[in-house]
């Protein structure tokens, strides 16, 4: 298919229509059909198109663009302006006469306050602290030190050296003896308790243990390996038998069934199937082709036919396109860098030897 447009005039339509070679009878008997359908159906239906662009356009600039402009016009003066001016004209003074006021009425009697108020008192406090507070607070302290120490501290030393540590020591002492009593009645207990145990658990349980159990285990261990190798070798009889018995099955099966099937498929549905191939899908198959391409040309002479309809409904009404001025490009006076002129000196010195 041709997607492509034909060059516009009359000398190109010519040498384009010599360039695409001769049609077939069936293309030149469907364009003209072809041409009346896109006359009656195609062109009424562009001009109702570009219409309704041109309406489009008309409307979008005598109506939509002003009515547009008025909105946002109308929108700015309801919804910007007004706040603006209440930002402008009321927020910002009042702020700042808020400003103002907070400075004359809070800022400035604080600020006085603190400096000839609460300054002097603060110095006259700091100064009554130095020289009165503080020294009687190191007086106090010494005496209640003193006090202390003489009241408390050493009493309480010489009761802990006189009386407490002694009575402590014979404390320790008593406590060591009646330590090492319990710990040596409860060494003989355990002693007894050990004995018993062994006499009386450990050595039936080892005796049972040597004598009897491990025998018994060594003799079941041989038995059990023995049973396991018989089973692997039962199994492995039984799958050579198994195999055995798969391919007897499958020969037979396939000199039943799959050898008279090949037979059958090599002998008589192979040149069946090439007969039909060569005696009926080639030709149908050479005749949708020879359908189809004979189909794809007529499209592409309707194709034709319709742009050739469009261009010269256009022409009609509004007349040939100007001629396509050439677009001069401007030349470029910088000099040449080392490898341009390297290469515009081979260029020249080629075309002077040819």
């Amino acid at each position: 298919m041709d997607l492509e447009k034909p060059p516009t005039g009359d000398v190109r339509r010519t040498a384009y229509t010599e360039e695409r070679g001769g049609e077939g009878c069936l293309t030149v008997a469907i364009r003209l059909p072809v041409r009346i359908v896109a006359l009656v159906l195609v062109v009424p239906v562009r001009m109702a198109w570009d219409a309704l662009v041109a309406a489009g356009g008309f409307l979008g600039r005598t109506v939509f663009r002003p009515l547009g402009r008025a909105v946002g016009w109308l929108a700015r003066a309801v919804f910007v302006w007004p706040f603006v001016g209440l930002w402008r004209y009321v927020v910002v003074p009042l702020a700042k006469a808020a400003g103002w006021l907070g400075l004359l009425l809070v800022v400035r009697p604080v600020r006085w306050v603190y400096r000839w108020v609460l300054s002097p008192a603060g110095h006259a406090l700091a100064w009554c602290w130095a020289r009165l507070v503080v020294p009687v607070g190191d007086a106090l302290w010494a005496a209640g030190t003193w006090l202390a120490r003489y009241l408390l501290v050493r009493p309480l030393q010489w009761a802990y050296r006189w009386v407490l540590t002694p009575v402590g020591h014979a404390l320790a002492w008593c406590g060591r003896g009646v330590a090492w009593c319990v710990r040596t009645v409860v060494a003989g207990i355990a002693w007894a308790v050990s004995w018993v145990v062994r006499v009386l658990l450990v050595w039936p349980a080892l005796a049972l243990w040597r004598w009897v159990l491990a025998p018994v285990g060594r003799v079941l261990a041989v038995v059990g390996r023995e049973a396991g190798d018989a089973l692997g070798h039962a199994w492995r009889i039984a799958g050579r038998i198994s195999l055995a018995v798969g391919r007897f099955l499958g020969t037979l099966l396939r000199w039943i069934f799959v050898e008279p099937v090949r037979w059958v498929y090599r002998t008589v549905l192979t040149p069946v199937g090439h007969v039909v191939r060569d005696a009926v899908l080639r030709p149908a198959a050479a005749a949708a082709r020879g359908t189809g391409r004979a189909v794809r040309q007529a499209f592409a002479s309707a194709r034709e036919s319709v742009r050739q309809v469009r261009a010269d409904v256009r022409r009609a009404l509004f007349g040939a396109p100007p001629p396509a001025r050439p677009v001069r490009r401007p030349v470029d006076r910088r000099e040449p860098s080392g490898a341009e002129a390297r290469t515009l000196g081979r260029s020249t010195t080629a075309l002077t030897k040819d």
